[in-house]
């Protein structure tokens, strides 16, 4: 069981963090991190340590699955659950990221009213 206190979306379209953002502090009730690229998200899930990770897969420069092997070789962020989020959603895909060790796989675009439940089926307070 996790408690979920504070949330990181780690995306680098704009919009999508900031609907995000909504999301998971307005109905989530999360404290909420926001990092643009991979490297950003390095550096910030060591200071804030948060409780989930929201890892989008396709990013410039890091993508989501170099990130998320970047994090688990951060003592602080090791054991973070990491649930990646992807337009693609195909079965071989999903299959990959769970080998990887991620919790679970959200489709985008995702439903701002509804992202807060699909995290706490993911990862159960």
């Amino acid at each position: 069981m996790t408690t979920l206190r504070k949330v990181m979306l780690v995306d680098d379209e704009e919009d999508i963090r900031a609907i995000g953002k909504l999301s998971l502090s307005r109905v989530g009730g999360w404290d909420t991190v926001l990092a643009a690229s991979g490297n950003e998200a390095l550096t910030k899930a060591a200071a804030e340590q948060p409780d989930l990770i929201l890892l989008d897969v396709m990013m410039p420069g890091m993508d989501g699955p170099t990130t998320f092997n970047k994090l688990r070789e951060q003592d602080a962020t090791s054991r973070t659950p990491i649930i990646f989020m992807t337009a693609k959603v195909q079965k071989q895909e999903v299959a990959r990221y769970l080998e990887l060790g991620a919790v679970g796989v959200i489709g985008k675009p995702f439903d701002p009213m509804t992202l807060p439940k699909e995290i706490r089926k993911l990862v159960p307070e």
